[in-house]
């Protein structure tokens, strides 16, 4: 049976951790805007890490930002945090914010057709 909490699980929250920080403080250019690190997966031989984000507004120049400051971020990374080796990152817009709030705009329009028609 598998651990409930394994090691990838907690490098992946403290690696959500490290990166928010990152990308609020380090990271100076300018199309990585406001980001919220969503969540972050990271694999079990700790090669590689998904990091999954949501913006104000997704735009390719969010995503090509991300992926040249990644190399930074793998640096900053590794000296914050005591890795052997430090995961390959990979950036993911996580649109699950924008669905929901969809979701939401649609039941409100439902209840909001429902009492005019009673």
């Amino acid at each position: 049976m598998a651990k409930d909490f394994s090691r990838s699980h907690r490098v992946a929250e403290q690696m959500q951790r490290e990166i928010a920080d990152l990308l609020m403080f380090e990271i100076k250019d300018p199309r990585v805007g406001m980001i919220t690190v969503t969540a972050v997966e990271v694999t079990g031989d700790m090669a590689h890490a998904k990091i999954f984000y949501s913006a104000a507004k997704q735009s390719d120049s969010t995503q090509q930002g991300l992926e040249k400051s990644a190399g930074f971020l793998r640096t900053q990374l590794a000296k914050r945090m005591l890795l052997r080796t430090v995961p390959q990152l990979h950036f993911v817009y996580d649109a699950s914010i924008d669905n929901g709030m969809m979701m939401s705009k649609l039941i409100d329009e439902a209840i909001a057709s429902d009492k005019t028609k009673s």
